[in-house]
């Protein structure tokens, strides 16, 4: 019995439309590549337009004019005694939350990576990331029901032996609710983030190196502090910019939380001191109509602004390391 081979031609013929199916495919992949691309700058853009022209009523608006329509907090008759407080609060909660969160995290981070048995690392990361489920209204509610009426013997206390020092004055609310307990609320909430990527940093860590380490000696703790570390700076600062970003924007668990007010005040454990921009937009927008709208849109602008600040700073931090980063 015979078999008959296929002719050269149509092998040839086979290939080249097998060829020509592939570029086909890369094409589409490369165009549908690039326009998720260009929508994402798209996107962006018309965030930053409309932010931009929703505000400018209340950028141009006189002082005379934003007091007649009462759009301003009582005392206030310009819009930059509003935004300015607002942005301190809002920084100064973000960084109270990742001065607390950062050495926790990169702690557990370093512990699941380098020192926990497999298991235990695995049910301590899945714990951790358990975190970042949490809605944030059960955040809010705990923080305002829990752990202020808690904390708040805490920071009368430190209230106390701060204000023995040399020309200090330190107040502490007696409900809790202060800037500083929100903070602490903000730093459980982008612990999650901060750990999972810094843990993935500190995973690319190369091998060679910390066999280098101990080889000269050093000890485990050496090890980390001479080779981990190192290599994972660059990647921890930006888990700590993605951990800002988020409690700069974080809102309902701020809003139950804090006792609000609108100064410009370091008064960090009593209430009725500082307040976030994502808080005032969430408590005022309800029954907010006209030029206050426009307010409100206009201190959105600026919290917008300082998020796009921190993930340049973010990019330029990293870039200067870019050799030594796990994330790159």
């Amino acid at each position: 019995m015979t078999t008959t081979a296929s002719p050269p031609l149509a092998r040839g013929g086979t290939r080249r439309r097998r060829r020509g199916t592939e570029r086909g495919l890369d094409r589409g992949f490369r165009w549908i590549s690039t326009g998720s691309g260009v929508l994402l700058l798209v996107v962006l853009a018309a965030v930053a337009v409309f932010l931009v022209q929703q505000a400018m009523p209340a950028l141009t608006a006189g002082s005379d004019e934003l007091v007649a329509q009462n759009v301003l907090p009582q005392g206030m008759t310009s819009l930059t005694q509003l935004i300015v407080p607002l942005v301190f609060g809002t920084l100064l909660a973000a960084l109270l939350a990742l001065v607390i969160a950062t050495p926790i995290a990169v702690g557990i981070a370093l512990y699941i990576s380098h020192y926990a048995p497999r298991r235990v690392a695995s049910a301590v990361g899945y714990l951790v990331d358990l975190l970042a489920a949490i809605p944030s209204v059960v955040y809010g509610l705990w923080g305002g029901m829990t752990l202020a009426p808690i904390i708040r013997v805490v920071w009368n206390r430190v209230a106390e032996v701060l204000s023995l020092l040399p020309f200090w004055d330190v107040r502490a609310t007696a409900t809790g609710r202060s800037v500083a307990t929100a903070s602490v609320v903000l730093a459980v909430m982008i612990l999650p983030i901060i750990t999972a990527v810094s843990r993935e940093v500190f995973k690319q860590t190369p091998r060679l190196h910390e066999e280098a380490a101990l080889a000269l000696g050093a000890t485990e703790w050496e090890v980390v502090r001479t080779a981990v570390l190192p290599f994972g700076r660059s990647g921890v600062v930006s888990a700590a910019m993605l951990g800002l970003g988020r409690a700069l924007g974080e809102t309902m668990a701020v809003l139950m939380i804090l006792s609000p007010g609108i100064l410009v005040s370091f008064q960090i454990f009593d209430g009725g001191q500082q307040q976030t921009i994502a808080a005032f937009i969430a408590s005022q927008f309800p029954e907010a109509a006209g030029l206050r709208v426009n307010v409100l849109i206009a201190s959105g602008l600026a919290l917008f602004v300082i998020t796009m600040l921190v993930n340049m700073a973010a990019r330029w931090i990293v870039s200067r390391r870019k050799e030594f980063s796990g994330a790159n």
